[in-house]
């Protein structure tokens, strides 16, 4: 790079700050612009000095202007705008920050969670903290960094240089796993985001428009090859792949088999959708039609292969999205539908969302009743020796009392 070219990372919005890096042969210069100026200019200047050490450069221009980013905010920042101009960390590995409000930013590896925990996934923008930095407040069961769909293109270095530093500090998710949604296997972003990201630790990898399973067992392979190189766990991350083409449904059963790191197997409908070539202009008057208006009837049988699959794996599977996050109403209906179909969850794309899924996909009060009811009669059936067991007309045998067991733990899990 020149020494008269400028680089730039950022937005100037909430949490979040612009850095503007020019290279000179002057010693180095900081300007900084905040709405915490005041209490915080001196923490923001040594984050910034911190990042410039790291990378061994003590000459150019820096111009920061901030509203309130956190100081691993800033320092992915500065990192990106210097990696732009052509510098090399001189680090080995990042250490957590301390930040600039009083917090102690500790990696903690992500939070604890369980198969029965996952009802809710939250994707956020890679490239905008605003999310991440308030996703405890949220409920969401896992927390996606997205650095596919909702990156353009020429932000997706900074997106995963901004979620590495997330994953490495990750005070910010002590009740949510961490994920993050990479780019396509197809594509070389994946390479790089696997480099960027594995290091962190990510609780699980999300691999989108997967359609083989030689897609997951090459994932598997590059994800221990990373952490081997790394020194952490081997088998530590989990893989969940999105299978969003007609190819990846056909394949589905192969996909949910191919890697004891795979965990569920999510559906991604607007791909899908525009990959079969669906109408919904000709499906909305045909809903008109049908008297059930079930939703997204073009991807029913997709859908319903791929729970087959993932519960033959022995894995959960997770519906798609619903885009319309003013629809309360049609969010619902497709929360329910897809509960009945099988589904164990559903992502959302806005934290408005998460109440309604989490509402939808945990068991009522009457079928919590029902569920006790039937576990009472059969834990007193087998401690007094009787023979069938008969429910509110129906016959209750192992695997009624073992679906009902299940409800009783959710619904636990749910409160």
């Amino acid at each position: 790079m020149s020494n008269s070219e400028q680089s730039e990372a950022g937005f100037l919005s909430k949490s979040d700050c612009i850095v503007r890096y020019e290279p000179s042969q002057e010693p180095l210069s900081i300007e900084v612009r905040s709405s915490v100026r005041a209490l915080f200019e001196t923490q923001i200047r040594q984050c910034v000095l911190r990042i410039f050490q790291e990378f061994d450069v003590t000459k150019g221009r820096i111009a920061i202007e901030d509203d309130g980013a956190l100081d691993l905010v800033i320092s992915a920042r500065v990192e990106a705008v210097l990696r732009q101009a052509g510098y090399l960390s001189q680090m080995k590995t990042m250490s957590p920050e301390k930040g600039k409000y009083g917090v102690s930013l500790v990696s903690s590896n992500g939070a604890g969670f369980t198969q029965s925990s996952r009802r809710v996934r939250l994707y956020m923008p890679g490239d905008q903290p605003h999310f991440a930095v308030n996703a405890d407040f949220y409920g969401a069961d896992i927390l996606i960094f997205d650095l596919e769909d909702s990156v353009a293109q020429s932000r997706k270095c900074e997106a995963r240089i901004l979620v590495r530093r997330f994953l490495e500090n990750s005070f910010l998710f002590r009740k949510s796993a961490r994920a993050v949604r990479i780019n396509p296997l197809s594509t070389e972003e994946s390479m790089l985001d696997l480099a960027e990201i594995v290091p962190a630790k990510p609780d699980i990898v999300l691999l989108p428009k997967c359609e083989t399973a030689d897609d997951i067992k090459r994932l598997d392979a590059l994800l221990s090859e990373h952490e081997n190189r790394c020194g952490t766990m081997p088998g530590g991350i989990q893989i969940m792949p999105i299978i969003e083409t007609a190819k990846g449904v056909l394949a589905a059963r192969g996909i949910a088999c191919a890697s004891k790191r795979t965990s569920g197997l999510c559906f991604g409908y607007e791909d899908f959708s525009r990959d079969i070539q669906s109408s919904s202009d000709i499906l909305g008057k045909a809903l008109l039609m049908h008297s059930g208006s079930m939703h997204q009837i073009d991807s029913l049988l997709a859908r319903e292969t791929i729970v087959l699959a993932a519960r033959a794996a022995g894995i959960e599977p997770y519906d798609s999205s619903y885009g319309d996050i003013d629809n309360t109403e049609g969010l619902l209906m497709s929360c329910y539908e897809a509960r009945a179909l099988g589904f164990a969850g559903k992502s959302v794309i806005h934290p408005s969302q998460i109440p309604y899924v989490r509402k939808a996909f945990m068991p009522t009060a009457e079928e919590l009743h029902q569920a006790q009811a039937i576990v009472a009669a059969y834990e007193e059936s087998f401690s007094t020796g009787k023979g069938a067991i008969v429910v509110d007309g129906q016959m209750v045998d192992i695997p009624v009392v073992e679906k009902a067991r299940r409800i009783i733990e959710e619904f636990d899990y749910g409160e």
